[in-house]
């Protein structure tokens, strides 16, 4: 499987219907603490504007509202791992996609037979209390080395300029939260993301 390079982390589907029909091809919708109606409601409105421009929408955690509302792509962390029903997730179609953060985590990761790795923080990151020090990019190639030949994202405190780094490393996709959605200029900010990674979105698999 191959993912875009630019992997964009939001938290709502207005986000999604913002940025996505600027040519984002693959979006995480992460509502955290949401009710359910209003998850069900933005993972709607998030699947129609993916669909219309041609985007792979992933959901974060609520993989059993992700099977009901007829997702195609969950991602979990570990604490979401630990409680998820794999063979029914597997048995609805949806890929998954894994948060880990140590080696530990990783073995517990790489036996749920994943289709992809992230790896975090590579950078030290304001998007929430993290329990581990940043990663840094010697620990991207080891991730990707030991994962091989699954993808491999990384996040964390990335910005367009910290790309090259991260893509030289063995990340084959970057996500970002903050740096757009913090920007002050949130869509000159994904534009930019899209022209640094436009090069590597034209390899062919």
């Amino acid at each position: 499987m191959k993912l875009d390079p630019f992997y964009l982390i939001v938290d709502s589907a207005d986000w999604i219907e913002r940025l996505v029909p600027l040519g984002v091809k693959l979006v995480q919708l992460r509502m955290k603490d949401a009710e359910e109606s209003a998850l069900r409601q933005h993972i709607r409105r998030a699947r129609q504007c993916c669909a219309d421009h041609g985007c792979q929408l992933i959901v974060n955690d609520y993989w059993q509202i992700a099977i009901d509302e007829a997702c195609d792509f969950v991602h979990l962390g570990q604490e979401d791992l630990a409680t998820a029903d794999l063979a029914a997730i597997r048995s609805a179609g949806l890929k998954l996609g894994l948060s880990t953060h140590d080696e530990a985590e990783l073995e517990t990761a790489l036996a749920a037979k994943p289709d992809y790795v992230a790896l975090g923080p590579v950078y030290p990151t304001i998007l929430k209390k993290m329990p581990w020090a940043p990663q840094g990019l010697e620990r991207l190639s080891v991730w990707k080395e030991k994962i091989a030949p699954l993808p491999l994202v990384a996040i964390g405190g990335l910005r367009p300029d910290r790309l090259p780094g991260v893509f030289a490393a063995g990340a084959d996709s970057a996500a970002v939260v903050t740096d757009i959605t913090l920007h002050a200029a949130p869509e000159a900010r994904t534009r930019e993301w899209l022209d640094v990674t436009e090069h590597r979105r034209l390899v062919p698999t």
